[in-house]
Formats: C-alpha cells, sequence, structure tokens
C-alpha cells in the first residue's frame, strides 16, 4: 500500500495506490492524519486505508501520469552519513585528497557507537518527483546521493519508507567537515518521493535493491546498484540516536544514508536527470539546474 499526492488545478489531493495498482483519492487532509486515525480505530494504517477505497473515489488514469508532489510535507528532513561501506570510502577520498589508506574521522564514526546525524532539510527546501534541484555555484564537485527515508511520527515509529536523494557537494565537504551544512544545505537540495510506502507492507527493509541513474543529454552516463543489506547499522538505531533528547515532529524523514556514490571523477551538471529506484517503493526523479537558473524561470 502506497500513500502520495498530486496536484489538480490549485488543489493538492492525497491518494492511495492499491496492490493491485488502481489508485484512489482519500478522504484525509494528510499521511500523518491517516495514520492518528488508523491507530484511535486499532487497525493498521493499511487496513485503515483499504477499508476506505471506494470506487466512486477511484482515479481513472495511471498513477504515474498524475502531477505528483512530494508524498508529505516534512517538516524536517535528517539524515545518516557514513551508514554504508562505500560512503566510508567516498568520504575518506575527499578528506584525504585520494589518499585511501589514511585513517580519517570517517573511519572512527563507521565504527563508532554514535552514528553521524546532521539536519539536512526542510519542508520549504525539499521538492517532489518531477521537480528541479538545484546545485550550487561555488561547488565543482556535485553528486546525488540515493537513500531509503524512514517517515516518522513524534515517538520515533516508523510509519512508511520513501525514496530520497541529499544533493551533495563533495569538495566543500573534503575542505573541512565543519563545511558539513553548506556541503549538504541550500534551496531544493533534496527531493523525496514519490511515493510512501506503509511499513507494515514492507517484508524486510534490509532486502532493497536500489539504484541511482543520470542522463546527461539523453545519454546514461551513470548506472549503480546496491541493497540496503550493505547497511551497517539497524534502521531502529538510527532513530534512537535522532530522538535522544530531540524533538521529532510527525512526518519527519530520516535519510539513511547512501551506498550508492558515482565515480570520483564525476560531477553533476546543469540539465542533468537523476533517477532514483528503491525496489518496492518507487522511482524519484529529478533533473538538476544551478539555483541562479532556477530563480530566473521564476522571473
Amino acid at each position: 500500500m502506497f500513500i502520495f499526492r498530486y496536484r489538480e488545478g490549485t488543489n493538492l489531493n492525497l491518494a492511495a495506490l492499491a496492490d493491485d495498482g488502481r489508485a484512489y483519492r482519500l478522504e484525509a487532509p494528510d499521511l500523518m492524519t491517516l495514520v492518528r486515525q488508523a491507530r484511535e480505530a486499532g487497525d493498521t494504517t493499511a487496513d485503515f486505508v483499504r477499508s476506505r477505497l471506494r470506487e466512486d473515489l477511484r482515479i481513472d488514469v495511471p498513477a504515474q501520469s498524475l502531477d505528483l508532489a512530494t508524498p508529505l510535507d516534512a517538516p524536517e528532513v535528517w539524515a545518516a552519513g557514513v551508514t554504508y561501506q562505500r560512503s566510508r570510502e567516498a568520504r575518506n577520498f575527499e578528506a584525504t585528497e585520494g589518499r585511501e589508506d589514511k585513517e580519517t574521522f570517517y573511519d572512527k564514526v563507521y565504527d563508532a557507537e554514535r552514528p553521524e546525524l546532521f539536519l539536512k532539510s526542510t519542508a520549504a527546501r525539499t521538492v517532489g518527483p518531477g521537480e528541479l534541484v538545484c546545485l550550487r555555484r561555488d561547488s565543482s564537485w556535485q553528486v546525488p546521493e540515493a537513500e531509503l527515508g524512514l517517515v516518522l511520527d513524534r515517538t520515533g515509529a516508523i510509519v512508511g519508507y520513501t525514496v530520497g536523494n541529499d544533493m551533495s557537494c563533495r569538495d566543500i565537504e573534503g575542505q573541512n567537515p565543519l563545511y558539513l551544512p553548506q556541503a549538504k544545505i541550500w534551496r531544493r537540495s533534496c527531493s523525496i518521493g514519490p511515493y510512501v510506502r506503509l511499513a507494515e507492507t514492507v517484508a524486510d527493509p534490509y532486502a532493497l535493491g536500489i539504484a541511482c541513474r543520470i542522463y546527461r543529454g539523453g545519454e546514461k552516463v551513470v548506472d549503480e546498484t546496491a541493497n540496503t543489506n550493505q547497511l551497517k547499522r539497524r534502521l531502529d538505531e538510527l532513530v534512537r540516536f535522532l530522538i535522544r533528547d530531540n524533538e521529532v515532529f510527525d512526518g519527519t524523514v530520516l535519510l539513511t544514508g547512501t551506498c550508492l556514490v558515482p565515480p570520483n571523477q564525476f560531477t553533476l551538471q546543469s540539465g542533468d536527470r537523476i533517477e532514483i529506484e528503491i525496489e518496492g517503493i518507487g522511482t524519484l526523479a529529478n533533473t538538476a539546474v544551478y539555483a541562479d537558473e532556477w530563480e530566473a524561470k521564476l522571473a
């Protein structure tokens, strides 16, 4: 069972994609309201939604053909770093100018009890499927990071899974770890969607194939695959540290780190199309442009 949102004129509608592939409009304002209503009824969210799928609410076109938006307005998006061996290797390469044999603080955090967690985005900086993500003008080494996203309630319970793109500036982070906020946070530097798959319908979140494909001028220039079974830390471990002495809001998204990093010589260019696919959850596609180019489109 998948939850998504789509635009219809000036309206933003909540909908469900059922197990049979049919889409239905939902009579609720947002995902977290559905979660609360299901709990009050003593149901799982998936069963609660199934009981409310009516033929008169059926959407007569495929969900993929709709004008999809972010599946929820995540008040905050957090992210975990160095949770995969591939990420550890990439961070070390950035920090040591290619001297991968030199131990760094990334090795220490990979093996430490405490994971790396950082604030990645807010609702205003986060975009959905088909929208433009932005590049920084002061970076010459930028990449998408394909990540499994956890949708949380205020207690830290995982209510669903989504696809996330944690846009990153490898050169800025490599210059100095204190530059991490600038390497990670700027306008439209995060995307999520297109769906939230409800947690109770995912048999094993540690067995999901992940792919990242990048197209330039219609030609595929990056095609990487991995699996969440390579994740070093448990999902509940990451959540436990996130909520420790911290206020977490309903609908918070936690990105769980990347195991897909494009080759070291690769950097995104304006016009590149990014596709991130997670098995059983969906494919998130965005096009990258420089932030000032995006501003010019608005003028």
